[in-house]
Parts: C-alpha cells; structure tokens; sequence
C-alpha cells in the first residue's frame, strides 16, 4: 500500500540522519499496534498530498505518535517550490508561536529548581519593568487611548506572562482586538519595542520599560510579547544566554538535534523556503546566520521528529528515555487550564468563544461539546504563524505535529482543521460483532432510509469538534464577538454566514436573543441562548450604531460550512449505499464514493470491507426515519435527517 511505501521512506530517512530518536519514535510502526485504519491514514496522505496538486507551494511534513510509539510521518510536496527541492521528514522549519511552549517549559525548569517564583514580580528579576503605568479605558466604552495613564494595581508576575495575562500587548497590529480601540498601542509598542535579529531580548525589555501596559495585570487575557520577556528572565535567573540554557537544559537532554535558534551552514539544505518573499534580514524569520535575539515568542525553528520528542515529554509527564525534564505535577499545572471564568478576553483562540483555557503555555481544552482543540477535555495544543501546529490529547495518549511554512498566517486555518480531524478519522473504534442479517428488504423499503444525514463537526466518536459559536450541529455565522456590559459586540460576522446574509454587522451590539436580554450575562452564558440545531430560527435585538430604534434581525441557524460531516444515502441496484458529501470522509465513507452496506436488520446496515461501519437509522413516535447512528454503542456518532 502507498502508506506503507512512505512510512519505510520516512523511517530511512531517519536512519540516515541519525540515532536522535528512541526506537518507538523512530520506526514507523504497524497501524493496527497504534489503534490506526492503515485505509484512513492513506486518506489523510491523499489528502495533503491533493493540495500539492492544486497548487499549494506549502509542502507539508505530519507526524502522529500514539501511546508512545510512531504511528505516522510523512513529508508532502516541496520544501522549495522554486527549486523543485522534496520535502523530507527531518526538513527544517520556523515554528514561530510553537516556540512559546518550549519557552514555558524552559521557565518552568527553573521553577522546579526553586530558582524562579511564579508569584513573584516579574521585577524582581527585570527592574526595568518596575512601576509600570497602565492605559486609563473609558468606563462606559472600555475603550483605551494613550493620554491618560494609571498605576498598576498590582505588579505583573511570571505566572501573569505564562498566562498571557500580564497587561502587556504585541506591537503587529494583526492582534489588536477591535472590541479595546487599542490600534495606538500595538502601533507604539512596534516602534519602542521593536524585534529585530541584530538587538538582544536584553534591548526589547528596555524598550518595554518605556511603555504602557493596556490591561491591568491579571484581568485580561491577551495574546503577547511575555515569552519574550520570559526568555530575558530565564537569562538574568541561569546566568546564561537564552539559547545556552534552552540547549543544555532542554534540548540536548531530549536529543532535539534540529531545533534552535538558526539554522548551521551544514543543515541549510533541509531548511524550508517561505513560498514568495522571504523573511527580511533583520527579522526573527530570518535564521539562516546567527543572531543575538533569541525570541521566546516565536524565534525557534525545529523538525517533526524533534518537535514530536519534546510533545512525548509532556505526555510522559516530563520525562523521556531517562532524561527527567519537569516533575509530573508541574506538567500537570502546566497543562491545566488556568483563567478564571469571568476573564475578559481579548480575541485570537482562546477563552469561552473557542471552548478554550489557556494553562501556563498551553491553549486547553475546557468544553467537552466544541472547541478548537482536537481530543477529549485536557487535550493541549497551540500553532505557529508560519504554518505549524501541534496537539497532545491525554485521553488517547495521541500526539499530533502538523509542519508546513506559509506567509499568510490567516489562511492556515484550512489546514489547522485538516490535522485537528484527519488524524481522528483514522483512528479505529472497536468492533461489535452483531448476528448475520435474518431481514431482506425489498427497494421500497430501502427508500425510506434515504436522505442526507448531519453528523455536526465530528468525524470521529473520539472527538467532538464543531465551529464557533455552534452547539452540535447549528451555526449563526458569528466569527468574533466580545461580551460588553449591555450585550454582545459583533466585532466580525463570518463573510457569506446566516448572520452576515441577514443583516447583521460588524460593531452591532446585540441586546436580546429570542425576546430575552443577555445584558449582564457573560460570554458562557450568551453562547448557550445562541446555540441551537441547524435550521432552527434566531432571532436578535440589535443596537446598531448611528441608529436611533433598535433592530430586530431573524434568520435560521445553518450547518456548519467547511466543518460538517455529511452522508448522503439512496438505493443503487437494489441495495442501500451511502456517501461522504460535507467537508471530510467519515470511517468507511469516502467524500466522491459511495460505499455499499449490506442489511443487519430491519433499521440496521454494515459495510462488509473495511473497517465494517455500522450504520443504524433512527424513527421518529410516527415510525418514519429521523437521523441515523454510526456504530451504535459505547463509540457512537448520532447525526439528524437534514432532507
């Protein structure tokens, strides 16, 4: 088979490098030991490999561990397009944000050596952030300009900057959250702070000393530069340069041969090129030679192989192959979600909107019906403006390492979605043996089983995922929204969606949903009133600026587009078949083919090849057909009859 073609291609190209790799991470072993349908991980490269097809220059590199052994690593198209160079599996890439958790784990070494205090003022460590003033916010608006300031109510710690909730903000203007009018500050905070390769973190903090923080230390969650600050404070704590340390105390021990801070002559080869302009030669993006800032936020570049290695670590609970990296409980604190439920939150992937926690590095699943991380409640992950991603799911022992090197960081959400469910949808559930069939039926009977079925965001029983602001299987097309005192503020209504098409527009407040007000409640709250089945009506009291009478905007919750799960069923020769038609095949149905299963029972049908789904139709109190269940049991997936 083509999957086991490429395994032993990967698993070669290990050898060659080295012996960086424990035997179980390093040979690609047999699927079914790793609880994987050989069929589907098939899929999954057809899937990476008909981007490359189409077009894509970004070549890929996946890499799946499961319990502790290589289930899976293949590298997909170019790592030079220009060049026509392959990508390999030990190809070099910019990790960027990935770079954030190592840099946790690096702080947290320190901890476990009693070296650093997580309460503690950052201060204490960097006295050029002592006495920092904070950006005074209209009470009424919350909006925060930058004439006039106030002190902070508290110093910032280190739990504050491994929590992202230290005040502080990113100088691109790509994090600004519309819903603060905080544009002047990221804007200040790029020219006083700047990152540039040739300065040291050294130099950033001294730059940062001259700033406002936007947020008062501890009440707002916002994505920003305090791993790089972590990276000045584990420089001041070792006595070390910030590359030194993370070489000597993370790197070496877990044999990541390929990561750092830039690229030696001898490895430029396998470095991945950035598909049109390439980073400029002041910028962290530029690692082919040395430099003197090691960013904690986003300066690192790493392989699949190395960044699977530090990923085994934290599912070890800090150890691995006898190098004890962190202790268990601080792994544990470390992957736990930390943000109290009524943080505010300031955008990008993480809080209540998102299903998502955030612990001490980690993004965290916290929602066991939605969210954008893979895997059961607990399951950790984060991704890298460049293109990379990863994810740890606990529950399945599974580690995912998706690696690919894109300038257009806001387009990668196709393929964060692809390797937060291919993986999933390879993954076997348990057979049920079930007696053989003692029900013939005839073609009429067949008929009334056919329709097309949605099964919501979930392609496997192991993973339920849906979409933003979406309960199982019902979407409003709210792609960003921010809870206020008097309601809920559209910041972005998905462009296309139900809302957008109905009316609704970016900085309306909406006040009441269904006739009943959310004033007051928070974002948990709201998304309960806003959640509902697909094709279900919505109907929401609108603020809208400029306007003196409020609207009233009524439209239908939709499926989830790009996300959902789909069977179509119909008769074909006198038997029943079905077919994948939403976003992603589904165990044995293929998107473009339709699989034939053969009768169980009077409502019960199995595909006989395969992986043998079993698919069962449900009947409404009149006895006609309403939905349908893909492996009735203990790993079940429900979906409802759309048509």
């Amino acid at each position: 088979m083509k999957i086991i073609q490429a395994s032993c291609v990967a698993a070669l190209a290990l050898c060659l490098v080295g012996t960086a790799l424990a035997d179980d991470l390093q040979a690609v072993g047999d699927p079914d030991i790793t609880g994987f349908s050989a069929r589907r991980l098939a899929r999954m490269t057809a899937w990476f490999e008909a981007q490359t097809k189409k077009g894509d220059p970004s070549g890929f590199v996946v890499a799946i561990a499961r319990g502790g052994k290589l289930a899976y690593l293949q590298p997909t198209g170019f790592a030079d397009p220009d060049r026509k160079i392959p990508m390999r599996p030990d190809s070099i890439f910019r990790i960027g944000s990935m770079t954030k958790q190592i840099t946790s784990v690096a702080t947290m070494i320190l901890v476990d050596d009693g070296k650093l205090e997580l309460d503690a003022p950052v201060a204490q460590y960097l006295p050029e952030l002592r006495d920092m003033q904070v950006v005074k916010k209209d009470p009424a608006t919350g909006d925060a300009t930058l004439i006039e300031l106030e002190p902070a109510r508290r110093a910032m710690t280190i739990r504050d900057l491994l929590r992202n909730t230290s005040g502080l903000v990113y100088a691109s203007p790509d994090y600004a959250d519309p819903g603060f009018g905080n544009a002047a500050i990221h804007a200040l905070y790029g020219v006083r702070a700047p990152f540039r390769r040739d300065k040291t973190i050294a130099s950033l903090i001294t730059g940062l000393g001259t700033l406002p923080l936007l947020h008062q230390p501890g009440e707002v969650w916002e994505y920003s530069v305090g791993y790089d600050v972590l990276g000045r404070v584990i420089e001041v704590v070792s006595g070390q340069t910030f590359d030194k340390f993370l070489q000597s105390r993370l790197f070496a021990p877990l044999r990541m041969i390929d990561t750092g801070f830039h690229v030696p002559e001898d490895k430029l080869a396998r470095l991945v090129a950035v598909p049109g302009a390439q980073p400029a030669p002041l910028t962290v993006g530029d690692v082919a030679k040395p430099q003197t800032f090691f960013s904690g936020g986003g300066g690192i570049v790493s392989t699949a192989p190395d960044f699977l290695r530090f990923c085994q670590m934290l599912l070890n609970g800090g150890e691995l192959d006898g190098a004890r990296i962190l202790k268990p409980e601080t792994v544990r604190l470390m992957t736990t979600n930390s943000l109290p439920s009524e943080m505010h939150m300031a955008g990008h992937e993480a809080g209540p909107a998102f299903g998502t926690g955030w612990g001490l590095g980690f993004a965290v699943r916290t929602n066991p019906d939605f969210s954008w991380i893979p895997g059961a409640v607990g399951s950790y992950n984060w991704q890298g403006s460049w293109g990379t991603f990863f994810s740890v799911d606990p529950a399945q022992k599974l580690i995912l390492v998706m690696m690919m090197q894109r300038p257009e960081h806001r387009a990668n959400g196709f393929y964060f979605n692809a390797i937060r469910r291919l993986p999933y949808a390879a993954l076997k559930v348990p057979e049920v043996s079930t007696p053989a069939a003692s029900t013939q039926l005839n073609p009429r009977e067949l008929t009334e089983f056919a329709g097309r079925y949605d099964f919501g965001g979930s392609v496997s029983s192991l993973d339920r995922q849906t979409a933003l602001l979406v309960d199982s299987n019902g979407w409003t097309g709210l792609e960003s929204v921010v809870a206020e005192t008097d309601g809920l503020r559209v910041l972005k209504p998905t462009n296309g969606g139900p809302a957008a098409r109905a009316g609704v527009m970016a900085q309306d407040l909406i006040t009441a949903i269904d006739d009943r007000s959310i004033k007051g409640l928070g974002l948990e709250a709201i998304f309960r009133r806003i959640s509902g089945p697909f094709n279900a009506p919505i109907k929401l009291r609108i603020i809208r600026q400029n306007q003196a009478d409020p609207l009233v905007i009524t439209f239908a919750r939709e499926a989830v587009p790009s996300h959902s799960v789909e069977l179509q069923v119909r008769t074909a020769d006198g038997r029943l078949v079905v077919e994948a038609t939403g976003a992603w095949s589904i165990l044995d149905f293929d998107k473009g083919k339709t699989t034939p299963v053969a009768v169980r029972s009077k409502d019960e049908f199995q595909v006989e090849s395969g992986d043998h789904t079993r698919i069962a139709f449900v009947r409404d109190a009149a006895g006609k057909v309403s939905g349908a269940v893909l492996n009735p049991g203990p790993w079940e997936q429900r979906g409802a009859l759309a048509q």
